[in-house]
């Protein structure tokens, strides 16, 4: 089920370098494919990591490097001092699991990939219903100019699997479920399932991504949803994220992440987002509190949510004023621009990484600063006061 893609006629690769004193030196394998050449090669300008499809000929030049079907070691030319400059977001060797993948144009697909061109292992949770386009559209290619890393590289997925984060085992499923034909040809989709699943294919993980939402009654107004749909939003997007949590924390190595989704509606009025979704996210947030002491306590396990502001993904359309929220974001928040997918994935690498191992048990804005708005500055209310727009 894993989806993957062919390696570009040409691969190279070249670690992080070391720094000491007045000399950097290098040590490189370097495999280009069936190239018989050879190459100057003089010292290195930078040190730092090449994954790439791509010749990398113009950047060397000083002493003979021939090329072949070999692997060639070459040591760099002793070079004044350059410190390494940056913090990188770095989880080579990491594994992650992201719930909630479906298609190339959601939060989910954006986190994979930022973790990815990060350095980690990708793992997916599809929903049942969806699993067969979804891995069809991978194997066909269409999604491959989404999965493009910075680096030019696509983003490999080591492996697909059908989940329905509703139910926690097998003995949850009613059988309307069991028998219905979008579940028929998948089986061990339950949460304890899937967790079991990861467990016996890669022993562990690093990293737990929960981008799952639903309320069946999202355009109802909250007077008017009926039990069974505010139960149903709150089942499968928060209950959600705690049953995915006890089922993989046992497998989350300890220094661990785990990352969900929410949005400002769990603490601001936004009208037309109804049907229990709001009470939901406003669940999401106090169960990630609790859960950081929990898991962190039990686990080591850090839990974070971050609440990203709209997004034109095919899931926010389905409420039917996703445009009219990105407008009005880019009209009154501090920053006038539309948010993107890419900016939410790359804070999800982020709280992923080392780099944030004292941060828990938070809800982390990405949304252009919105939350910190009290009113809407496009009001005519405010049509007298001087309040600077990226048109002025």
């Amino acid at each position: 089920m894993a989806a993957t893609a062919t390696a570009g006629a040409y691969m190279t690769t070249i670690k992080p370098c070391m720094s000491s004193y007045n000399k950097i030196s290098v040590s490189s394998a370097v495999n280009i494919g069936t190239i018989n050449k050879e190459v100057p090669w003089t010292k290195l300008t930078s040190c730092y990591q090449i994954l790439s499809n791509k010749t990398f000929f113009p950047s060397f030049t000083s002493g003979q490097v021939k090329f072949g079907k070999v692997i060639t070691r070459a040591m760099a030319t002793v070079e004044e001092k350059k410190p390494v400059t940056g913090l990188q977001i770095d989880l080579t060797g990491k594994r992650a699991f992201i719930a909630g993948v479906a298609d190339d144009n959601g939060y989910g697909w954006a986190i994979a990939k930022s973790l990815a061109a990060a350095g980690a292992e990708i793992l997916v949770g599809t929903w049942v219903p969806a699993l067969n386009i979804f891995e069809s559209s991978l194997r066909r290619g269409k999604f491959d100019e989404s999965r493009k890393l910075p680096d030019g590289s696509l983003m490999q997925i080591t492996k697909v699997y059908p989940l329905d984060a509703v139910y926690d085992n097998p003995e949850d499923v009613p059988e309307d479920v069991k028998t219905n034909k979008r579940y028929l040809g998948s089986s061990n989709w339950t949460v304890e399932e899937v967790a079991q699943s990861v467990k016996q294919d890669f022993g562990s993980i690093d990293i737990l991504v929960h981008s799952l939402a639903n309320g069946p009654e999202v355009t109802k107004p909250l007077l008017d949803t009926s039990r069974s749909g505010y139960l149903a939003a709150i089942s499968a997007s928060s209950y959600s994220f705690i049953s995915l949590l006890k089922h993989f924390a046992p497998i989350i190595n300890p220094g661990g992440a785990s990352i969900s989704l929410t949005y400002i509606a769990s603490e601001r009025i936004i009208p037309g987002y109804g049907g229990g979704m709001s009470s939901a996210k406003a669940a999401l947030e106090s169960d990630t509190r609790v859960l950081a002491f929990e898991a962190g306590r039990k686990h080591k396990v850090r839990v974070n949510t971050i609440s990203a502001g709209p997004l034109r993904s095919r899931a926010a359309k389905a409420i039917g004023f996703i445009d009219m929220m990105i407008d009005y974001s880019s009209a009154n928040a501090p920053l006038q621009k539309e948010l993107s997918a890419e900016e939410v994935g790359n804070a999800a690498a982020f709280l992923a990484s080392p780099l944030a191992s004292a941060i828990t048990g938070t809800v982390f804005y990405v949304d252009n600063g919105l939350n910190a708005m009290g009113v809407g500055v496009d009001s005519p209310i405010f049509e007298n006061l001087d309040i600077p727009t990226d048109k002025s």
